[in-house]
């Protein structure tokens, strides 16, 4: 079923790699959505069952070749069913979307030691910080052990897969599951129930088995907090709403978000937005 959220909200995400739009209004502060993810679950909460929407989302101070602060999503949400699954979907429809004829997944550990011989669950933050100084260049002076690993995802490993067509990425650390389920490995480590997909090096989806469970992600919301707070940003306020409706329970689905600029980007095999936008941040 196809549905349509608000684009702007009283609250906005908590995750500190997102920095929502804030939009003052008569009645208070609003926040253009990063994405229709909360309010797309209050629906699924609320049993509207499997759905999806394409809709404008935002994000603040991202602007480049392949970043616009206005964006267009495909978000749809299936219950029943797991984040293979819902990979297997996305990899169906990108092929007959795009001349791609196969793709390929990869599990997050496996990219790393591959390509930059290191296991990225164990690895020493110090070794992460070497590895990146040698591979990228000039780097941040000090960064947390999640941002060492994105670094060398965004500037190592996603220019290696540029040449490998579909890529989907899985079994990522629990640290970076966001609202994606842990689930456990046996001896081995935990992974994140989530998955992104690359073409020919571009991210263009984010897909969870999503974690059902209030209690845990008002703990990861609360985690989210601290790190702002750690960093000399406010906290961010909670959706009260979205909370209750994960505490009257969320039913056992999947969901993804795909960027349909990027999507369009590749169908034109351009890397750059302002290619396939008419009206990109710098011209509207």
């Amino acid at each position: 079923m196809e549905v349509e959220t608000p684009l702007l909200a009283s609250a906005g995400v908590t995750d500190p790699a997102l920095e929502p739009i804030r939009v003052p209004c008569a009645d208070g502060e609003r926040f253009l959505q990063t994405s229709p993810e909360y309010a797309m679950k209050r629906l699924l909460a609320a049993g509207s069952g499997d759905i999806f929407q394409i809709c404008k989302a935002f994000r603040a101070a991202e602007v480049g070749r392949r970043h616009n602060p206005e964006y267009t999503l495909l978000e749809w949400y299936r219950t029943g069913i797991d984040h293979y699954q819902l990979l297997r979907e996305v990899a169906e429809l990108l092929l007959t979307l795009l001349p791609h004829q196969r793709w390929q997944v990869w599990p997050y550990a496996t990219l790393f030691e591959e390509l930059l011989a290191i296991n990225p669950f164990d690895a020493e933050v110090a070794v992460l910080e070497t590895i990146a100084r040698e591979q990228c260049g000039e780097v941040p002076p000090a960064l947390s052990r999640d941002g060492w690993l994105d670094l060398l995802m965004s500037h190592c490993i996603e220019p290696a897969i540029s040449t490998w067509g579909i890529v989907f990425v899985v079994d990522y650390p629990p640290s970076q599951a966001s609202l994606a389920r842990i689930l456990p490995r046996g001896e081995c480590c935990a992974t994140a129930a989530r998955f992104e997909c690359y073409v020919d090096g571009v991210e263009l989806a984010n897909g969870y088995w999503e974690e059902t469970d209030a209690v845990e992600l008002k703990r990861r919301f609360d985690d989210d907090n601290a790190r702002l707070t750690a960093a000399g940003q406010p906290a961010r306020c909670l959706d009260p709403r979205f909370m209750a409706a994960m505490a009257s329970g969320l039913p056992d689905c999947a969901g993804v978000a795909l960027g349909l600029d990027r999507l369009l980007a590749c169908q034109l095999g351009t890397r750059n937005l302002s290619g396939i936008l008419a009206f990109d941040w710098h011209r509207s």
